[in-house]
């Protein structure tokens, strides 16, 4: 078996990106700290043709070094915005008929194995900081919680890996 060149792969321009459609998929960023971590969730973002990432609060925005380190330029295809208040971006979301999920360990969460997402419903990911989490008000809000099923002796999973997963998970049932 041999390993394909970058050449071979067939991947759209940032043009094409723009373009082509999207999954109805949201990802917002409550507080994040690691511009790494924020450049990685562009990366994956990038990976699944998210519709859009929200920056909230102290979470950094493009161009930073850090963050393109972990990005590798798909801060230019992906589109995204910076919003202070995560809360009164829920709020809005919500207006606009988009279901809010929390990715967060919480009472009555629903297991992200057992959730079945509609097609013709857009969803926004909330990811929280890396030490507190989602924070409470935005869980608060939110139109469910999603936990990640982990079986081993650690409590969470890096944000870039939590997000990983799910924007995987949903990619693959939405299509």
């Amino acid at each position: 078996m041999r390993k394909l060149e970058n050449s071979e792969l067939e991947r759209l321009s940032v043009e094409g990106f723009k373009a082509v459609e999207k999954t109805p998929l949201i990802v917002i960023l409550d507080n994040i700290r690691s511009l790494n971590n924020i450049g990685s969730v562009f990366r994956t973002s990038d990976a699944f043709r998210i519709q859009k990432i929200y920056l909230c609060g102290i979470t950094a925005t493009p161009p930073h070094k850090d963050i393109q380190k972990t990005a590798l330029g798909s801060t230019e295809s992906v589109d995204w915005a910076y919003a202070e208040s995560t809360i009164e971006l829920v709020q809005k979301l919500q207006a606009d008929k988009v279901q809010v999920l929390s990715i967060e360990q919480a009472e009555n969460a629903t297991m992200l194995n057992t959730f079945t997402p509609k097609p013709s419903q857009t969803y926004a990911l909330v990811f929280g900081n890396e030490v507190k989490g989602v924070s409470q008000d935005v869980v608060n809000l939110s139109d469910d919680v999603i936990e990640i099923p982990q079986y081993g002796t650690k409590h969470s999973l890096n944000i870039s890996v939590s997000c990983g997963v799910v924007l995987w998970d949903l990619f693959s049932k939405l299509n």
